[in-house]
């Protein structure tokens, strides 16, 4: 499948890539809450996250959540996503590098959910739909 993949009415569709972020207050009962989206489009170099963090089912998962401490985490990955001096040491990166580092299995609070694929003309856009459908 070649990166662009299709084209409709004169706009191409481009291959994209998107895992949920996922908050797991409590690593032991294994309970999350979809908190974020990250998109990532190869052939734009695009890679952005999209937060939005429900408190209310944070504390009904663990009562004694660090609200802040997973507010900090989420805008840790949005800054990674942005690239520059936000990115710390992976600022240098290019956005796939980036994007497969989010992405990496690991055992916090903050967690990557596995990799889907779609097709965008948009993937700012996109980026928020999946926002708006699968966190909020």
């Amino acid at each position: 499948m070649s990166e662009r993949t299709l084209g409709t009415r004169s706009r191409t569709q481009d291959v994209f890539e998107y895992a949920l972020l996922r908050v797991v207050p409590r690593i032991e009962r294994g309970e999350c809450l979809n908190a974020g989206v990250l998109v990532y489009c190869r052939a734009r170099s695009f890679v952005a996250a999209r937060t939005h963090l429900d408190e209310t089912r944070l504390r009904a998962l663990d009562p004694a959540a660090d609200v802040a401490g997973v507010r900090a985490a989420l805008r840790a990955v949005e800054g990674v996503c942005a690239g520059g001096d936000a990115a710390g040491q992976a600022g240098a990166d290019d956005a796939g590098r980036r994007f497969r580092w989010l992405i990496a299995p690991r055992s916090t609070v903050v967690q990557p959910g596995p990799v889907h694929t779609g097709l965008t003309s948009d993937p700012a856009a996109e980026t928020e739909r999946l926002l708006d459908l699968l966190v909020k």
